[in-house]
């Protein structure tokens, strides 16, 4: 197979096609170049122009910029033009005072403050320090103002409070009948039997203090007392409290009736008018403190509220005048002499200060009250001293009593009367005897230590009784008078609660001692008009041959003696009788018995006597001389023995 020949024709094409694409390729580069030299004509251009516009910017830059230091510049102003506006508005409200609108004059003082903070925050401005001191100077004002403020709305609403109101505040079992401080106390007795309920009435009490000051003033004393203490006027602040509030407590405690006494004054005083004084100072503490320093502590919750330390330094300085006056009057009894009779006023006082002692310590708290505090619990434990003392020289003074007040009756002497009486009154005082106990005695069975001082105060009036009896001339008065007194020791042990703490054996054996002297006085003033009844010495000397002058009867027994034996009789027992129809036993059960035993005695003796030897006396003339009385005679006779006649009381 050949390849042809004749190719001219394609050849052409080819190479026309090649030049074509040659042209193009020229043409093309030649646009590329034109191009390239458009674009770098524009470089060259907008190189140029950037370096002829940068003035241009510049000065743009510059001006926005302006513009905006401009606009910071007004807005500084215009925030220093409104503070001065608020000065201005802040001013006129408070050179107007606060007593119109107290509200808008705290948000004054408010705005001035913050305006006072502004400006101290913006020195650079050339006016500032003249603000600043025109600021202040104003604040100083309002401040000045505001406490003038306070100080005259604390005083419009500072008033005594009435006796009468604060009555109305207790319980309605402590209310008094009437109004004035002396009818809150009843008589020593009543007074002294009742003071365990009284007491334990109080404990369980509800007490609602009254509002010192109206409710709806606190609030308004409170933002008052806020801006003062803000402004650094908290001892300007304290002092107007202290001096509008502590003499209305004062006031109020003046009109309950609270003296202050000294020991002098205390001294002075008749026991009566003291032991009401006392009295009355009970029911003036418990006031006080429940009523009186609890209202004020109220006060001073709500308007010292977020001021603890500041609340309780005027807490302090507004109750300390108070508290002293009427913590004075304790002190001076606690310091006063000691008798007997104080001891149950002393163990009131302690009660009192023992119930308030918690609401004492609650009152009272923190550093600046710790004066107050200690003051108050220091009276307790004085009072507490001087009961313990008091209740050791009583015993003393039992033992020891050489009063010569005469019982010629042979009845209760009126000292065995006192200790008993003293005695069951210490068991009133069963649960604050024990406490001093406790507080003096080292520990111990409190029940024990009562109980031993009991007996021992027994004991000690016993041994002053066996001495007081030894001045009776007549024996058998002596054993009457000792049976009597043991017996009222016996039955009073017996009736009261004093059995549980000296027990059964005590009873049984003091009664035993009663019995006793019973049978002595028996034996002593009996015994010798019974031996005129016996038949021992009735038969003559000379027997049966004895003269017939006489008489003798069948037995020997002489009519003469017989007579005589009669006669003594009669005689001893009118003696008998006159004595002892004025003696004296006092307790109905035991003035029987003791007739009855005598009468057990006399009677059969004297019945047996007539019976056997009357009818050699009968026989014979006047036998009514000799034979004066029949046994129904005696025994009515009998019954008028120790009843106490006077010598001129007629016979019944």
């Amino acid at each position: 197979m050949g390849i042809p020949r004749n190719t001219g024709g394609g050849v052409d094409v080819l190479s026309e096609r090649a030049k074509m694409m040659r042209d193009a390729v020229e043409k093309s580069q030649s646009i590329t170049d034109n191009v390239v030299n458009i674009l770098g004509s524009f470089d060259h251009r907008l190189s140029a122009l950037d370096t002829a516009m940068r003035p241009t910017q510049i000065r743009t830059h510059a001006i926005r910029k302006a513009h905006g230091n401009i606009d910071k510049t007004l807005k500084a102003a215009e925030v220093i033009l409104s503070q001065f506006d608020i000065s201005r508005q802040a001013e006129v409200k408070i050179l107007k005072g606060p007593h119109e609108d107290l509200e808008s004059y705290l948000q004054a003082i408010e705005q001035l403050r913050n305006n006072i903070r502004f400006f101290s925050n913006n020195k650079s401005f050339k006016s500032s320090d003249g603000v600043l001191s025109h600021a202040n100077s104003l604040l100083a004002k309002a401040i000045s103002k505001l406490e003038e403020e306070f100080k005259q709305l604390l005083l419009s609403y500072s008033k005594p409070v009435e006796p009468d109101r604060l009555f109305e505040c207790l319980p309605n079992s402590m209310r008094p009948s009437s109004g004035s401080p002396g009818h809150q106390e009843s008589s020593g007795k009543n007074r002294l039997s009742n003071s365990n309920a009284e007491q334990n009435g109080a404990e369980n009490a509800v007490f609602t203090p009254p509002a010192l000051i109206p409710p709806r003033i606190l609030p308004l004393l409170h933002d008052l007392a806020q801006q003062m203490i803000q402004a650094g006027h908290q001892q300007q602040f304290v002092k107007i409290y202290r001096d509008t509030r502590s003499p209305v407590l004062e006031e109020s405690l003046r009109l309950l009736g609270v003296e202050k006494l000294s020991k002098d004054d205390v001294q002075k005083m008749q026991w009566e008018v003291l032991e009401a004084k006392i009295g009355n100072w009970i029911h003036f503490m418990r006031i006080a403190v429940k009523l009186l320093f609890s209202g004020e502590h109220k006060v001073c919750d709500q308007i010292f509220e977020g001021f603890d330390s500041l609340k309780d330094q005027c807490f302090a300085e507004v109750t300390t005048s108070s508290v002293a006056m009427l913590l004075s009057f304790g002190d001076a009894i606690a310091k006063s002499k000691r008798s007997p009779e104080k001891l149950f006023v002393l163990l009131d006082m302690y009660e009192i200060m023992r119930e308030l002692h918690s609401e004492i310590e609650s009152l009272f708290i923190g550093k600046a009250c710790n004066e107050i505090r200690e003051s108050a619990f220091g009276l307790t434990k004085r009072l507490a001293q001087t009961a313990q003392e008091t209740f050791s020289d009583f015993e003393e003074a039992v033992e020891k009593d050489a009063t010569k007040t005469a019982v010629s009756d042979g009845t209760v002497h009126p000292l065995t009367s006192y200790v008993i009486n003293y005695v069951k009154f210490l068991f009133d005082y069963q649960s604050t005897l024990k406490q001093l106990f406790q507080e003096f005695e080292n520990g111990g069975d409190s029940n024990s230590q009562l109980a031993a001082v009991t007996m021992r105060i027994m004991q000690a009036l016993q041994s002053n009784l066996d001495g007081k009896s030894k001045q009776y001339k007549d024996p058998a008065l002596t054993h009457l008078f000792l049976m009597n007194n043991i017996h009222y020791m016996v039955r009073s042990v017996r009736r009261s609660e004093a059995k549980d703490l000296l027990g059964d054996d005590w009873v049984q054996r003091h009664r035993r001692v009663v019995q006793q002297h019973a049978n002595q006085y028996k034996r002593i003033a009996w015994a010798k008009i019974l031996q005129c009844l016996s038949i021992q010495g009735l038969t003559s000397s000379g027997g049966s041959n004895s003269g017939s002058v006489d008489g003798q009867n069948s037995s020997g027994v002489s009519r003469s003696i017989v007579k005589d034996r009669f006669k003594i009789f009669n005689v001893q027992f009118e003696e008998l009788h006159q004595r002892q129809t004025q003696w004296t036993v006092p307790d109905t059960e035991l003035r029987e018995s003791l007739r009855l035993a005598v009468a057990e005695v006399l009677l059969p003796a004297y019945r047996s006597f007539i019976k056997r030897f009357g009818p050699l006396v009968e026989s014979g003339k006047n036998s009514q001389k000799y034979i004066r009385y029949s046994a129904e005679d005696l025994d009515r006779m009998l019954g008028e023995f120790f009843e106490g006649k006077t010598l001129n009381e007629p016979k019944r």
